[in-house]
């Protein structure tokens, strides 16, 4: 069985993903960013999973200096954990993508555990107009595109970030296959456990959205890290909330947030992303499981703490 304690509650809160045509609560400007990571951590969760975007035009950006617009107001007005993304945004090289962590030097951080495809494209069928002609580009150029992170880019990722920085890892696994490489290098002894294991589902090139899929990832990851991970489940648009709950319900800690799904309910857009870890809150806790504080959550993923990070 994996690590257990509480449930960590993690908020993804602008993501890559959507775009602003898509939602007019989706967080764009650094202000936008630190006001909706802020009040998702006064509603309950213990980790803040955070892209950038470009204030202009909303487009996701790797940019440093946006994200040291928001990260020290976040850190300021509340004590949960700093997680930021190494995946970015499609078509970002590695070194863009890893500008701001090593200048952040974050306590967590997110780590996709294999190159995909990864396609976004479906989601020009639900709409006509776009408010920035980027949108559309954005999201047709992924019917040709793979998100890369070879074996090499990972042993990068892991020496400077890893070693270099004392930032430890969300690995996130969108398909069996992505299990089996992070067993390799926890073999191979360049990742030192308690791991923190997200499992994604309901991404176009990942694993689907079914329950005999999450069944299948969880038993692979018992398998492969029997009692040195904690378990977290992550699921797009629609199938988000009740995916994450049968999870919970298995032992499994959870992540929502406007990066991984725009809804709260049914044709219900989330008008924030406090909505949905107030929602998950909620359904979690008339379940009897109670929600990890964020020093839980640090203790349970031997995380550095917060005062020693860079920004």
């Amino acid at each position: 069985m994996p690590l257990k304690s509480k449930v960590v509650i993690t908020c993804a809160v602008t993501g890559s993903i959507h775009t602003p045509t898509m939602s007019p609560y989706l967080p764009l400007t650094p202000d936008e960013v630190a006001r909706d990571a802020i009040a998702a951590a006064e509603a309950g969760a213990a980790i803040l999973h955070l892209h950038a975007r470009d204030p202009k035009d909303g487009r996701p950006t790797p940019d440093p200096g946006v994200f040291m617009q928001f990260l020290p107001r976040i850190k300021q007005a509340t004590k949960a954990v700093v997680n930021i993304t190494t995946g970015g945004g499609h078509g970002m090289t590695l070194e863009e993508r890893l500008a701001a962590p090593l200048r952040a030097k974050p306590e967590m951080c997110s780590m996709n555990m294999g190159s995909m495809n990864f396609g976004l494209y479906p989601m020009l069928e639900r709409y006509k107009e776009w408010k920035y002609e980027w949108e559309p580009r954005q999201l047709e150029m992924t019917r040709d595109f793979i998100f890369r992170n070879t074996f090499k880019d990972i042993e990068r990722i892991l020496k400077d970030l890893g070693e270099g920085c004392g930032t430890r890892f969300e690995f996130e696994c969108y398909d069996v296959g992505h299990l089996y490489n992070l067993a390799h290098f926890l073999d191979r002894g360049l990742i030192k456990p308690p791991l923190f294991v997200q499992t994604i589902f309901g991404i176009l090139g990942g694993i689907g959205a079914d329950p005999e899929n999450l069944a299948h990832m969880k038993r692979i990851a018992d398998k492969l890290f029997g009692d040195s991970y904690a378990w977290s489940i992550l699921a797009a648009g629609r199938h988000q909330m009740p995916l994450i709950t049968m999870g919970a319900i298995m032992g499994g800690n959870v992540r929502v947030g406007l990066e991984d799904s725009l809804w709260l309910g049914r044709g219900q857009l989330a008008k924030g992303n406090a909505e949905q870890v107030s929602r998950i809150r909620s359904i979690l806790e008339n379940l009897s499981l109670e929600i990890a504080t964020p020093d839980e959550a640090r203790s349970l993923l031997a995380l550095k703490g917060g005062d020693d990070v860079a920004f």
